[in-house]
């Protein structure tokens, strides 16, 4: 088996917009990277600020609303969300119509990734002693003060490990965006199989871009963990009081 591998086809031309299948494939993992980046950036954001909800205090309503935010997107499987923003979301906003594929597949895999962070960040929140919440309440600062400079900054550090997953994960889970034709790593290896007859060469290609980003990742996130880590804090699903 091993003398049929032929590395070579991805130095041939595949008659269409790129030279060859090289780069080509290096097209499709920038399209891959760049829906990870900005939908990570979506699910930080959005993550975030549900997850802050959901620990106000003296809030119900808000907090009802940050539950329901993480069960709607946590329990509809990835691939049903992205269907949805594709075509029933345009149907239902007009002023979504005409939005390209691209945004919407950001925004689905951010909002999907959004509620599992948002349960981090509340188990980072939770996971403090009240009294630093009454700390900050002591010195005068405001709810947003005091969640800015007392309890956030805690938080994250204690919560990057989980969050390193996501930010992985959410790499892998970009795969998904072939279903709406976005020219990614998946889609480039669903086509050029077919083109090449050559699937072994092209599977391995394209898992090896994947391993390299999630490592990348990886590093990347176990470098910022070491430089801020706080002994003797870990993450308390059971909540801190808050």
């Amino acid at each position: 088996m091993g003398s049929n591998w032929d590395w070579q086809v991805f130095l041939t031309d595949p008659g269409g917009k790129y030279p060859t299948y090289l780069q080509w494939m290096l097209s499709a993992w920038g399209w891959t990277v760049s829906v990870s980046i900005l939908a990570l950036i979506v699910a930080l954001v959005m993550g975030s600020l549900i997850g802050i909800i959901r620990t106000l205090p003296d809030s119900p309503w808000l907090v009802r609303l940050g539950n329901a935010w993480v069960e709607l997107f946590r329990n509809i499987p990835l691939l049903v969300q992205i269907f949805l923003w594709y075509h029933v979301i345009p149907a239902l906003i007009p002023v979504m119509k005409g939005v390209p594929p691209f945004v919407l597949v950001v925004l689905a895999l951010g909002f999907f990734t959004s509620a599992r962070i948002a349960e981090q960040v509340r188990s980072g929140v939770q996971a403090l002693p009240k009294g630093q919440r009454y700390a900050g309440m002591a010195v005068g600062f405001t709810t947003p003060q005091y969640y800015r400079y007392v309890l956030l900054p805690m938080a994250y550090r204690i919560i990057l490990p989980p969050l390193t997953s996501e930010a992985m994960n959410i790499f892998k889970n970009s795969s998904v965006a072939f279903a709406i034709s976005i020219s990614e790593l998946t889609m480039f290896f669903i086509q050029t199989t077919e083109e090449t007859s050559r699937p072994y060469e092209m599977f391995i290609a394209v898992s090896g871009l994947y391993i390299v980003s999630a490592f990348a990742i990886n590093r990347i996130m176990a470098f910022i963990e070491k430089r801020v880590r706080i002994p003797g804090y870990v993450i308390s699903t059971s909540g801190g009081g808050h």
